[in-house]
């Protein structure tokens, strides 16, 4: 069994033509792959933002996990290359992908959730990935479509900041995207980078299922009042002009970042927590979008 399952390497110089018959026949055969594969997936959300920072590997983490405490088979594919960190917001940091006859099989995380990152795969913790869109681009094919995902109700794939290569190669590669969550923090400098991720779903025709403010408010213990450290309302603002629905906002808790620094999954250790009490509201208004969408 290989350590790594995974072979993406960067494309070499041809000393010979190609011989475009069988690179088209093998193209035809890594997409056949992924749809075979991700038939067996009810519903495919994309987690992005236009503006990194916000913490949005906290909220797809989180997400996931609310949606599988809501009784729905979750897995989650980081394509995060040089950011990852969904492994260990959901615990499960230092654990190794293996593979079968059969494909890869994906690491097994909080609630049964099936996780797929490059973070599984390097040797050290500052071991940097220097990849162009190209490899990129086939580490997305292969993540969807060697990976044993089996039977998902839902995928979440945490999207690095941005419009880029791995978004790209994400709405042409994923058949039939559900849609796509947007994360901002209520900040005039978020907002405004991250109505060009919503401009970008209109763009690819995908579905936008709502914005989720995190960072939205600080409740203070001693009076148990809301203060609005990076403003108030922003979020709001924005999802109303862009025309999308706001799905939630997460509170700014100490709490969240004591867990992520740990490794701790915090929907998981703090279930009572005000922001993991959104987290759930949060999947049930999705499960509410998605499914009650795909019903008429």
């Amino acid at each position: 069994m290989s350590s790594n399952p995974f072979r993406i390497s960067s494309p070499q110089p041809q000393k010979q033509p190609r011989d475009l018959r069988k690179v088209n026949q093998q193209v035809q055969a890594a997409d056949l792959k992924i749809q075979m594969k991700m038939k067996t997936v009810k519903y495919k959300i994309a987690v992005l933002s236009g503006k990194g920072g916000v913490g949005k590997s906290f909220v797809s983490s989180n997400l996931a996990m609310a949606l599988a405490a809501a009784g729905r088979s979750v897995g989650i594919v980081d394509v995060d290359f040089h950011g990852p960190s969904v492994p260990k917001m959901l615990g499960v940091r230092g654990q190794m992908l293996t593979a079968d006859d059969k494909g890869i099989n994906p690491v097994i995380g909080p609630f049964g959730i099936k996780v797929v990152s490059i973070d599984f795969l390097l040797p050290r913790d500052d071991t940097p990935v220097v990849w162009r869109g190209a490899i990129k681009h086939s580490a997305i094919k292969q993540f969807l479509g060697d990976v044993n995902w089996g039977e998902l109700e839902y995928l979440i794939i945490d999207m690095p900041p941005g419009t880029g290569d791995e978004a790209l190669s994400v709405a042409q590669l994923v058949p039939n995207l559900t849609g796509m969550i947007i994360v901002t923090i209520p900040s005039e400098v978020s907002t405004l980078a991250v109505k060009k991720s919503i401009n970008f779903a209109k763009t690819i025709n995908a579905k936008i299922l709502g914005v989720i403010e995190n960072m939205s408010y600080f409740l203070c213990p001693s009076d148990n009042k809301p203060y609005y450290i990076f403003g108030e309302g922003k979020g709001k603002q924005m999802a109303e002009e862009m025309g999308v629905p706001l799905l939630g906002q997460i509170p700014l808790d100490p709490i969240v970042a004591q867990a992520n620094d740990l490794g701790e999954p915090f929907f998981l250790k703090y279930p009572d927590n005000p922001a993991s009490k959104e987290f759930m509201r949060i999947a049930e208004q999705v499960i509410h979008i998605v499914e009650n969408s795909n019903q008429q």
